[in-house]
């Protein structure tokens, strides 16, 4: 797959892990959008150092998708933690 087909898979698989997580982020849409990317790519690194399989097969097979959501959850969680308690009351 190539760059476009990951950013495109990445914007959509933040926007679905910010619907399975909903709250207010200290983020916008572009931190999410980011978290989607990186995340698809984290999904996927992690499918095949842990489970040994390529997740990362094509655009429109379902274990690139589980993965890319996988790893996008995983970045909002923690993107979460760390700049959760970070409100500035002036």
């Amino acid at each position: 797959m190539g760059i476009l087909a990951w950013i495109v898979i990445g914007l959509i698989a933040g926007a679905i892990a910010k619907a399975l997580m909903p709250g207010k982020d200290p983020g916008g849409i572009i931190i999410t959008m980011l978290i989607g990317i990186a995340g698809g790519l984290l999904g996927g690194w992690l499918g095949k150092v842990i489970f040994g399989v390529d997740s990362i097969d094509g655009f429109f097979d379902l274990s690139t998708w589980i993965a890319a959501i996988v790893g996008s959850l995983i970045l909002l969680v923690v993107y979460r933690l760390v700049t959760g308690n970070r409100h500035s009351r002036v």
